[in-house]
C-alpha cells in the first residue's frame, strides 16, 4: 500500500505531498521553552504534536535520517526579572543560572512524562550568542539592519514581501501603528536585534557594544547551525506565526539570501481550559508539573499517558479545549486497551494512514481503539508506540478504584433487593469505563461477591 505524507503548510495555506530538501537528512526544528518558569499545558500542546510527527518522520524516513531540533531559550527579559525575584543574595549571572538550570531540569522531566522522545539537539541560546552576532553582521553589512538609540534593528521596508507568512500587509500595519511609540526606528514593524544591557543585566560582547539578542534571531541562530540555512519544517504554536516566526523568516532569508528558511511551516491550535483563554488572572493557569504531581485539577494527579492521549483526541490545528471531562474520557479509552510488545510487528495501515494525511491523530486514535479491541496484540502496540502512547504505563488511580468500589457495593445492594433494572444500569456505566464484573459466592456464607478487573 502506497501512501504519501501530506502536510498543511501556514506559508501556503494548503495541504501538499511533503517533499524532503534531502530524503537522508529529513530535518525539523520547533520552538522549545523559555525557561523561567515551569512549563504550562499550553506548551504540552507543540512537544505532544511534534513528538508525533517526528516518530512518524523516523517511521517513513527511518530514524537515522531524521533530525529534530528543540531549542531552550534562557536569555530573556522575563528570565532576568525572575532571577532577580526569587534569589536576591546571588550575582545576576548565578541567579539566572540558577533560575534556567531549574526550570530546564523540570521541563525536561515533565515532557518525558508526556512519553516523548529526545529531540537529537536542544541548543541553549547562551551557547549560540557567536551565531547571532555573525548574522546581525551580514543582516547590517546588506542594508537590512541599521543602530538606532544603543539597538540594533531589523529594517523591514528592506524585504519586499515581508509579512507573507502572517499575510500581514506593511503598509496597513504601518497605518495602523502609534507613531509615538519607538521613535527611533524607521518603521513602527522594525524590531530588535541586538539591545544594550545596563551593568544589572546579562550581556555579552559585540560590534555594537555589551548588550543581549532580540528574542527572534535566537531561533536564526540556532536553527542554522544545526540544520542549515534551509531546512524541511519548523513548527510551533499558532500564537508564534507573528511576529517570532515572522521575523525568523525575514532575519534568515536576508543573512543567507536564501527563497525560503523553511520550506514547510506548522502551528498548532491554541488550548483552553474548561471553556476558558488560561491566564494567572483567570486562576486557570495549569502546569505540566502540577497536573502530573499535584491535586490541583480535577482532585487528583493524573499519568502522563492520560494527558498526551487527551490532547491527541483533537486535531493539532483545532483549538482544544482541556477538561477533567476530557481527561476521564481519555483515561477511560487507554484502560480498555491492552498490554503488549511490538516486537517485530509494524503499525497497521489503519493507524498508519490518517496521521499520512496531516497528523490526523483523532483518525488515528479511533482506529488504534478498534485494533484493541480485535486486532493483533503485537501490531496495536506498534501502532500505539508510533503514537507515543503505551497502555501499561496507565495506573488506575485510587480515588477512581473507590468509586468503583462503592458502585459495586450499590449494585449488590440492588440486586439483593431484586432491583435488577438499576443493578444492570450501573454493570453498563462500569463496562463503558472499562471495568469488567465477575460475581461469584462466597465459599463460607453462600452470599453473592463481586470482584472486578479492568479489561486489557
Amino acid at each position: 500500500m502506497s501512501m504519501q505524507l501530506k502536510l498543511y503548510n501556514t506559508l501556503t495555506r494548503e495541504k501538499a505531498v511533503f517533499t524532503p530538501i534531502d530524503p537522508s537528512n529529513v530535518r525539523l526544528y520547533v520552538c522549545g521553552p523559555t525557561v523561567y518558569d515551569f512549563a504550562h499545558i499550553g506548551n504540552a500542546r507543540p512537544v505532544i504534536v511534534f513528538d508525533v510527527l517526528f516518530r512518524l518522520l523516523r517511521h517513513v524516513y527511518g530514524s537515522e535520517h531524521v533530525t529534530y531540533v528543540r531549542n531552550i531559550t534562557d536569555v530573556d527579559d522575563k528570565i532576568n526579572a525572575r532571577a532577580l525575584r526569587d534569589f536576591p543574595g546571588l550575582s545576576l549571572n548565578e541567579a539566572i543560572r540558577a533560575v534556567t538550570e531549574k526550570t530546564e531540569n523540570q521541563f525536561l522531566t515533565d515532557v518525558a512524562a508526556l512519553g516523548t522522545l529526545e529531540p537529537n539537539a536542544q541548543p541553549r541560546a547562551t551557547d549560540n550568542i557567536t551565531q547571532m552576532i555573525e548574522i546581525i553582521e551580514k543582516l547590517v553589512s546588506g542594508g537590512h539592519a541599521y543602530q538606532a538609540s544603543g539597538e540594533v534593528l531589523f529594517d523591514t521596508r528592506s524585504m519586499p514581501d515581508y509579512g507573507q507568512l502572517s499575510k500581514r500587509n506593511l503598509d496597513e500595519q504601518q497605518a495602523g501603528a502609534r507613531v509615538a511609540v519607538d521613535a527611533h526606528k524607521k518603521n513602527p514593524g522594525d524590531f530588535v536585534l541586538w539591545k544594550g544591557s545596563d551593568e544589572n543585566e546579562p550581556g555579552w560582547e559585540s560590534p555594537w557594544g555589551r548588550g543581549r539578542p532580540g528574542w527572534h534571531i535566537e531561533c536564526s541562530a540556532m536553527s542554522a547551525r544545526y540544520l542549515g540555512e534551509t531546512f524541511d519544517i519548523h513548527g510551533g504554536g499558532l500564537d508564534l506565526i507573528f511576529p517570532h516566526h515572522e521575523n525568523e523568516i525575514a532575519q534568515s532569508r536576508c543573512a543567507y539570501g536564501t527563497h525560503a528558511m523553511a520550506n514547510v511551516w506548522m502551528h498548532n491550535g491554541f488550548v483552553q481550559v474548561e471553556g476558558r483563554k488560561m491566564s494567572k488572572s483567570e486562576g486557570n493557569f495549569i502546569t505540566i508539573n502540577e497536573l502530573l504531581a499535584t491535586e490541583v485539577f480535577g482532585g487528583r494527579q493524573w499519568p502522563g499517558a492520560v494527558l498526551r492521549l487527551a490532547m491527541l483526541m483533537t486535531h493539532y490545528r483545532e483549538p482544544i479545549d482541556f477538561s477533567v471531562k476530557r481527561l476521564e474520557e481519555a483515561e477511560r479509552l487507554l484502560s480498555k486497551w491492552p498490554s503488549a510488545e511490538p516486537g517485530n510487528a509494524s503499525p497497521h495501515d489503519t493507524v498508519l494512514a490518517p496521521l499520512l494525511d496531516d497528523l490526523n491523530t483523532v483518525a488515528a486514535v479511533q482506529a488504534l481503539h478498534a485494533l484493541a479491541q480485535s486486532g493483533d496484540p503485537a501490531v496495536f502496540a506498534a501502532s500505539a508506540e508510533l503514537l507515543g502512547l503505551r497502555p501499561e504505563a496507565v495506573e488506575i488511580d485510587e480515588a477512581m478504584a473507590a468509586e468503583i468500589d462503592r458502585r459495586v457495593s450499590e449494585r449488590l445492594s440492588f440486586l439483593k433487593d431484586k432491583k435488577f433494572q438499576e443493578a444492570d444500569r450501573i454493570r453498563d456505566d462500569l463496562a463503558e469505563m472499562g471495568v469488567q464484573l465477575k460475581d461469584g459466592k462466597d465459599k463460607d456464607t453462600g452470599e453473592r461477591i463481586t470482584t472486578w478487573d479492568l479489561k486489557r
